[in-house]
């Protein structure tokens, strides 16, 4: 009986590097312009990502590859903050919920987090490019890439949604003929994360963008839109006033 239940807990515990039901939901619910049918989810889908989700919360094999907990990081927070919004669907943002951030009411890898639990330990890594991968449910976030991220090809991935990310100009937008860029607001709140090992902003965007913007270009921000990624405009309404209201009662 012994060997039994350890051999469920062990192969539980495995259960959580494979990825698939993550990757399929992706698939099938992201569209290519990185909104999400949140109500499609809650239609067809919920019980495969209930389903994945509970593959996280046991804690995860020892022998774990730091490329192989990364991509599970990740994930977790991606599919935990979808998940989050489906107990509260329709939303019109994030910030409408409890504490979404803050509170540790996640099972992940055998403890109690919260997402930003998850996403200290990822920066804690000193890649700044995981700020171009975690996804927080609002137009302004980097876009939810259409797969799950995995081992094999994490370094790819990362690289690939990065590059997305600057590229669109909802998100950071390049004019050198004026010397002018607009970023998003992530890079003014994590600049820190940028300029870790000698490194700063203005290079991590231009080893991206031909060599612009330079160290004289003088960076602004784009107003970060928190109305919530969904294929239906419930968030595309939700104002900076909406915001600041809601961060307030969230305190």
């Amino acid at each position: 009986m012994i060997r039994f239940w350890l051999f469920a807990f062990t192969a539980l515990s495995a259960a959580a590097q494979n990825h698939d039901a993550w990757d399929a939901i992706l698939k099938e619910f992201v569209t290519p312009n990185a909104r999400v049918d949140y109500a499609g989810i809650n239609k067809s889908a919920r019980p495969k990502l209930d389903q994945y989700i509970a593959t996280l919360a046991p804690r995860w094999p020892a022998a774990q590859s730091p490329a192989a907990r990364t991509a599970a990081l990740i994930n977790a927070y991606n599919a935990l903050t979808v998940s989050w919004i489906l107990t509260h669907y329709p939303v019109a943002s994030i910030w409408r919920t409890k504490k979404p951030f803050t509170a540790a009411r996640h099972t992940v890898d055998g403890r109690k987090v919260s997402l930003d639990d998850i996403e200290t330990e990822l920066r804690n890594q000193g890649d700044p490019r995981v700020h171009a991968v975690l996804v927080c449910a609002s137009i302004g976030c980097p876009p939810l890439r259409r797969e799950a991220y995995v081992e094999s090809r994490l370094e790819a991935q990362i690289e690939d949604n990065t590059r997305a990310w600057l590229s669109r100009p909802a998100y950071n937008e390049f004019v050198p003929q004026q010397n002018r860029a607009t970023i998003s607001k992530i890079f003014d709140w994590y600049h820190g994360d940028f300029e870790k090992n000698g490194g700063s902003v203005w290079a991590f965007l231009a080893h991206y963008n031909n060599g612009f913007p330079t160290a004289r270009t003088t960076l602004k921000y784009k107003p970060y839109q928190w109305g919530l990624n969904d294929t239906s405009p419930i968030g595309e309404k939700y104002s900076q006033a909406n915001f600041l209201w809601d961060a307030a009662r969230n305190k």
